[in-house]
């Protein structure tokens, strides 16, 4: 009976072992073609080999189920710049990908869409054109699509709505067109809805009010009309939607009301234009004429009373134009008074070198008049100095800036983005600046929110940050210019991965321990609320931003600039922090920044500071890591080090660290268990 028993279940046991095998060998096939796809140079993916075990820790970012299926795929800032394969559809057990942060290019294959397992989909901040595909509508048990950051166009596929499980669904900075689908109303887990910075016209479906687990949903810089629905007020700041000319509602306060028709009047001011495109004539009823008249002298005396008025509205336009100049001109004169003769003016943009050289030798005050757009205008009138805003102590002249930095010199420049140029500068009084320049199509536009980011600025002051020294705007360049104290020894980034024999300098035990301390005090600051300034996120925290002065005592930079910036600038910016993991993990499902995010990107630079390396994002910090010191601190230091603060500072870092923010401590902890 047993020999019967075990003939029959061999052959079962058998089948079952290679249909397991085949489905690995199905798996490996499609991580071939994907690195193929995704990383046709072999740079990024040189450990994916044929001969190797995708469940093996040699492939990296791949993690697999203990019966060996791929289960998820991590390649996020990893700098890919390929495209994706529709050969990914053959990894059936996977749960989660997650490609953000690259460059990967392409359409996003309508294949993935076999994918019935997965879970979370991060295709966010890549180059993927095309639709979106309809085919994601059967992911079932899909929790969170991120597609923010691409170029993709065409409409919002409704059947999106049959993923009843999404709790994230993100489509943020496309060219995405077409009305918002109503059966998006219908996903009832749906927390954050963001589709913010498209062309998406038509109004606002009334059943996303509906939602019941709603916190988030943006639609900020679209061409949405009609009414709001009340509904989103319970939302608070959570409904971003501005820069929607067409939205009305009531308790809204960036919306006006919406035109009611229900007492039967008119509008108040005539269509233009009728129904079939050619000007309206305005017709005069018969009750208008007082005098009933009729024939040529009714005629007469309309021509006259229009002949009258004509005159009556020129005579005031020139008064009005005569008057306004009249008031520039004394302005400027006022303005131009502190310490100057020196008439400025645009024409002295494209004036002869030699005259700006002497305009340099000439101009006595840095605090003199200040220049801008008129399209853009956020330091003009007597509104800064009037409100109080910004003193004028912070206001620096152009001639002053244009003169430290020899008119914006190649040799000068110390770093270039994309949206802001930092230049070394010496001030009339000897003292060496560094002025960032920045483009007013890179800042935010509203006078109101720019000037509460200036102000803030202004209010940072501590030993440990780069703190602002000046500023002006100019009408004539478009650019408006933040005067910083110039850091003599550099970034942290330039003591990082240092070779020997590369003539580097290498940062010694104590000065480390110095800048993660000081460092610490910096953005325990920030995060702090004191009576003149409120609690600030700084949001970069990375090596490039620690600066060293000639002590090499550390500072951190441009504490609150994006304050300042435009959103999809601000958000330019972060796919180099993610590359180097300074990223906190939540911020992919949360699109926010909090003290904890800045913590976490903390605890990555003390790796950075410890190991002397830039890249430690696959680091493992634990008690493994503890007990083998020698292996985890910079080897340039030759082994002299201090064992103990080794030892705590590897343990904060693991705090910091943790992928859970709640289990992260506070800067004040941090700095408080770093002075002990």
């Amino acid at each position: 009976m047993a020999a019967s028993l075990f003939r029959f279940t061999l052959p079962l046991l058998l089948l079952s072992i290679l249909a397991a095998s085949a489905r690995n060998e199905e798996d490996a096939r499609a991580l071939a073609a994907l690195k193929r796809a995704l990383d046709p140079s072999g740079r990024v993916l040189g450990s994916w080999t044929p001969s190797g075990n995708p469940c093996g820790s040699s492939f990296v970012g791949v993690t697999c189920d203990p019966a060996g299926r791929v289960t998820a795929v991590s390649l996020q800032g990893r700098g890919l710049s390929g495209s994706l394969t529709p050969a990914v559809a053959g990894l059936q057990r996977l749960q989660g990908l997650y490609l953000h942060y690259n460059g990967i290019k392409g359409p996003i294959p309508r294949e993935i869409g076999k994918l019935s397992e997965l879970t979370d989909l991060y295709l966010d901040v890549n180059h993927l054109t095309g639709p979106v595909p309809v085919e994601i509508a059967a992911m079932t048990n899909l929790q969170v699509l991120q597609l923010g950051y691409n170029q993709l166009t065409g409409s919002i596929p409704p059947q999106l709505g049959n993923l009843n499980k999404l709790s994230v669904l993100a489509m943020q900075s496309n060219q995405l067109t077409g009305a918002i689908p109503a059966t998006l109303g219908e996903l009832t887990q749906l927390r954050r809805l963001d589709l913010s910075f498209n062309i998406l016209f038509g109004s606002i479906p009334s059943k996303i009010a509906e939602v019941p687990l709603l916190e988030v949903f943006d639609i900020r810089n679209n061409t949405l009309s009609g009414s709001v629905p009340a509904g989103l007020r319970r939302l608070n700041g959570g409904f971003q939607y501005l820069n929607n000319k067409g939205l009305c509602g009531v308790g809204f306060s960036l919306v006006e009301l919406c035109p009611s028709s229900e007492d039967g009047l008119k509008p108040s001011k005539p269509e233009p234009f009728g129904p079939d495109g050619t000007v309206k004539t305005r017709e005069v009823p018969q009750s208008a004429n007082p005098e009933n008249c009729s024939g040529s002298r009714c005629s007469k005396s309309t021509n006259g009373s229009e002949g009258v008025l004509i005159v009556a509205i020129v005579a005031v336009v020139i008064g009005v134009a005569f008057c306004g100049l009249f008031a520039f001109s004394w302005y400027r004169r006022q303005k131009q008074k502190i310490g100057s003769s020196l008439e400025v003016s645009d024409s002295r943009l494209s004036t002869d070198h030699f005259q700006q050289k002497e305009a340099c030798r000439r101009s006595a005050s840095p605090l003199i008049s200040v220049e801008y757009s008129n399209s853009w205008d956020p330091l003009s009138g007597g509104g800064v100095g009037s409100s109080g805003e910004v003193g004028d102590s912070f206001r620096f002249n152009l001639e002053e800036v244009e003169c430290a930095t020899q008119y914006f010199s190649d040799v000068n420049l110390l770093g270039k983005s994309g949206f802001a140029a930092t230049y070394k500068g010496i001030l009339r009084d000897g003292s060496v600046v560094a002025v960032k320049s920045l483009n007013k199509t890179s800042c935010k536009q509203e006078e109101s929110d720019f000037l509460r980011g200036l102000k803030m600025l202004t209010l940072l002051r501590h030993d440990n940050l780069v703190s602002l020294r000046g500023f002006c705007c100019s009408r004539g360049r478009g650019e408006c210019f933040l005067v910083y104290d110039f850091m003599v020894n550099g970034c942290l980034s330039q003591y990082l991965d240092v070779k020997d024999g590369s003539g580097a300098s290498v940062l010694d035990w104590p000065t480390r321990v110095s800048i993660i301390r000081g460092i610490a005090k910096g953005i325990e600051y920030l995060h702090s609320k004191k009576s003149n300034k409120p609690p600030v996120v700084h949001q970069n925290i990375s090596a490039e931003k620690i600066l060293l002065d000639h002590h090499f005592a550390p500072r951190l930079s441009v504490p609150g600039l994006h304050k300042l910036l435009a959103d999809d600038v601000v958000f330019s910016t972060l796919k180099a922090s993610a590359a180097m993991g300074y990223l906190a993990p939540e911020y992919a499902t949360t699109g926010r920044f909090t003290d904890k995010s800045d913590v976490f990107a903390f605890g990555i630079m003390v790796l950075q500071v410890i190991t002397g390396k830039r890249d430690v994002s696959q680091l493992k910090v634990g008690a493994a890591a503890v007990s083998d010191l020698d292996g985890l601190v910079d080897g340039n230091l030759n082994g002299v080090f201090s064992r103990t603060e080794v030892a705590r500072l590897t343990a904060v870092a693991a705090y910091c660290t943790s992928e859970v923010p709640s289990q992260r401590p506070t800067m004040e902890a941090v700095v408080q268990q770093l002075s002990h």
